[in-house]
């Protein structure tokens, strides 16, 4: 894991009691799980950048009514 750096900070009496309900239930120590929330939340803001990538990609091909990757590089003009 490298270096460790310990960290306080406050959360409500709700949240901590998940925290703690939650490592408990997955057998991890608090650590281990915020650890993991950690890797899952860059997970999703990795999947949720692309979306939003894929989005715009899909709205400017309808915008200029490009129907695939040819006529994509006909645009472009063979930039690609």
């Amino acid at each position: 894991m490298g270096k460790v750096l310990r960290v306080m900070f406050s959360l409500p009496l709700e949240v901590t009691s998940k925290i703690e309900n939650l490592a408990k239930s997955e057998n991890l120590s608090r650590s281990e799980l915020l650890r993991e929330m950690v890797a899952v939340y860059e997970r999703f803001r990795t999947e949720t950048e692309w979306q939003e990538l894929f989005s715009f990609g899909e709205e400017t091909a309808k915008r200029f009514k490009i129907k695939n990757e040819d006529e994509l590089f006909e645009v472009l003009g063979g930039a690609v």
